[in-house]
This record gives C-alpha cells, sequence and structure tokens, in this order.
C-alpha cells in the first residue's frame, strides 16, 4: 500500500509515518517545513525518520526527493497546484492522509490569510489530486474547535457546528463541507477526524503543554486563561496514531448515497487545566507562578469528545491517561534540551521513566 501523508514533519504526522513504515507500507511524507514553530524540531523528526537534514533546504524538483526505506520526503507547499498535481499523477497512491494545514487558533487573529491559503486552497489541491488519480480512502485532519459554541457536553458529531469562534475553526469546518461535496460528486471516500487536543513527545511548542513546561523549567510566569476555569480532552499521540491506522482499510462505503463520513478523535475524557498544571509540575519538579487572566479571543471554555462512534467503527479505545502521557513527554523534553539529571529528585526520575 502506498500512502501519501501531508505534514509529516508536523507532530502526528511524524507519528504516523513511523508507524506506517513499520507496518511494511511505502509513504510519501510532504511538508512545506514553514516557520511557524521551530523548525529545527521539524528537522529533528524528519532525521528520526532517515531523512538527512543538510539536503532538505536544496530540494527543489520531485525527482530530488530523499528516500530512506520505505519512506520518501518531498519539501512541497500544498498550495503549489501544479507540483500537488504531478505528485499525484507520478506516485498513484493508495490512501491520502492529510494532517497538513496552518495550525494554531490565537495565530488565526493575527495572520488570517496563512489559514485560508494552506487550510482551503491547499486542501482543495489534495481533494482535486484524489479526484483525478482516486485512491480508496482520504483520510483529513479537521478540529475539535469547529464546535465553537456549541455548550452541549460530550461534542457529539451530529451537534451543531456552524458558530465557530475563530478563522481557523471556520477553515476546518469549510474543509468538512469540501470534503463532503467531493464525495457527492466524484464518490472519493472521505473520513474526516476532528481532533482533540494532542500531545506527547516531540509535540507542539505552541501547544499549552509544551509551553507551560518550557516556562516553569526556565522559571517564569505561565498564563492561565479564564481564571483555570478550562477542560480539555487530552488524548496521547499513540492513541490517536492506533486510531489512524485502524482506520486506514475502513473507508466510508462506496455504495452508500456519499461515501463521507466525520469522528471525533479524543480521549473521551476532560481533565481540567488546573489539574494537568499540577501533574506537569510533579513530573518537572517545580512549581509554577500563575498569571490568572480572562479568556481570550477565539477559545473555548471545555472540550469534551463523545468518541464511541469512532471507537466501536475500529474496534478500539485509547489507553494512555494524562499521567502516564505526560510522564512520557516529560522523559522526552529532558532528554531533548539536556537537561541535568543530577537536579530531578528521584521521585521525579521514577514518574518519568516509568
Amino acid at each position: 500500500m502506498k500512502v501519501l501523508v501531508t505534514g509529516a514533519a508536523g507532530f502526528v504526522g511524524y507519528h504516523l509515518c513511523r508507524r506506517l513504515i513499520r507496518e511494511g507500507m511505502v509513504v510519501v511524507g510532504l511538508d512545506n517545513l514553514n516557520d511557524y514553530y521551530s523548525v529545527n524540531l521539524k528537522y529533528t523528526r524528519l532525521d528520526h525518520l532517515g531523512i538527512k537534514i543538510e539536503n532538505l533546504e536544496t530540494l527543489g524538483a520531485l525527482t530530488q526527493s530523499q528516500v530512506f526505506n520505505n519512506f520518501s520526503f518531498i519539501k512541497c507547499d500544498l498550495c503549489d497546484e501544479s507540483r500537488i498535481m504531478h505528485l499525484f499523477e507520478e506516485q498513484k497512491f493508495d490512501v491520502v492522509i492529510n494532517l497538513a494545514a496552518q495550525a494554531g487558533v490565537r495565530y488565526s487573529l493575527e495572520n488570517p490569510h496563512a489559514y485560508t491559503a494552506s487550510n482551503i486552497e491547499g486542501f482543495l489541491n489534495i481533494l482535486e489530486g484524489c479526484r483525478q488519480n482516486p485512491v480508496s480512502h482520504l483520510i483529513f485532519a479537521s478540529s475539535s474547535s469547529v464546535y465553537g459554541m456549541n455548550s452541549e457536553m460530550p461534542f457529539d458529531t451530529d451537534h451543531r457546528t456552524d458558530q465557530p469562534v475563530s478563522l481557523y475553526a471556520a477553515t476546518k469546518k469549510a474543509n468538512e463541507l469540501i470534503a463532503h461535496t467531493y464525495a457527492h460528486l466524484y464518490g472519493i471516500p472521505c473520513t474526516g477526524l476532528r481532533f482533540f487536543t494532542v500531545y506527547g513527545a516531540l509535540g507542539r511548542p505552541d501547544m499549552a503543554y509544551f509551553k507551560f513546561a518550557n516556562l516553569i523549567m526556565q522559571g517564569e510566569s505561565i498564563d492561565v486563561y479564564n481564571d483555570g476555569k478550562m477542560g480539555r480532552d487530552f488524548t496521547y499521540i499513540d492513541d490517536i496514531v492506533e486510531s489512524l491506522v485502524r482506520l486506514i482499510p475502513k473507508p466510508a462505503i462506496r455504495t452508500k448515497t456519499i461515501p463521507y463520513q466525520i469522528f471525533n478523535i479524543g480521549n473521551g475524557n476532560p481533565v481540567s487545566l488546573m489539574d494537568f498544571i499540577t501533574i506537569l509540575e510533579r513530573l518537572l519538579g517545580k512549581k509554577s507562578h500563575k498569571n490568572m487572566l480572562p479568556m481570550q479571543a477565539g477559545d473555548v471554555e471545555k472540550t469534551w469528545a463523545n468518541v464511541d462512534q469512532l471507537y466501536e467503527y475500529i474496534d478500539y479505545r485509547p489507553k494512555v491517561n494524562l499521567e502516564e502521557g505526560l510522564s512520557h513527554f516529560v522523559q522526552w523534553y529532558v532528554e531533548y534540551y539536556g537537561l541535568n539529571q543530577e537536579k530531578l529528585t528521584n521521585e521525579q526520575q521514577v514518574l518519568i521513566t516509568h
């Protein structure tokens, strides 16, 4: 099976590529390596996949892509229509997993055009590639943010999603609508996944758990919005990847009127922000000073996924609780940034290594 993974140097994309390679699939990874957050972290992920960092900035035509084992990497922007079409025509993918997007709710308030370009124009190019070169399954990343002003908990895929509170959320809802249209018009089997707060090793530095770890270790204050009255459905990366792998061979049935389906993908167990901070502080062995602030524009107070539909469909439920998942993250964090293990307490070392 040949699989295209867009956003391959991103957090979820990297972990998924590693797993697909181990499963024996031929994987083509694509990423534009933008500088929304540290490019060095993206280089690290690609290095773990066998792609040489020193050559990345000189990649040109598709024929110059780097290949390692069953993984090849192409530096390309989704908005480059001609290259995307060439890639689809040349590779003839069986499955496409679109994880590339301009992420970040708060950044969408500052740079809206980056979101319409990557998340809408870029996604349209992926859909056109699938239309002109049929695939057995297109899986694409949506977001829990599409629930917007919905206050009914837990979030269910039948709930209203027509009241987004950020441009990022609006572009993700647009992805769902455009994919539905292509499934209806051209019979492309499409599965959309509304991701809920994914975390883990080699994660995104703009996410709260990563930012908090940085600030706590530097002895700086952390900003806690809505006076700490926030809740998130934290989902560990390994559970996300396992779910994705199980979903690949289960596209929406073509015999349906429209081969389209949408699922929540999360843990199904929301945790308060203050409890999350307490666990992180204990694992890092340091207390934080908290700046209690009001709710930020574009944010939501709580996320909570009803995940029954997906996990009955793939016969899998998340297994990693927040304490275990954060301990894996802290272990990686300490190693990656070269923090002095001697400064960690014995209790903390036990927590982050088990």
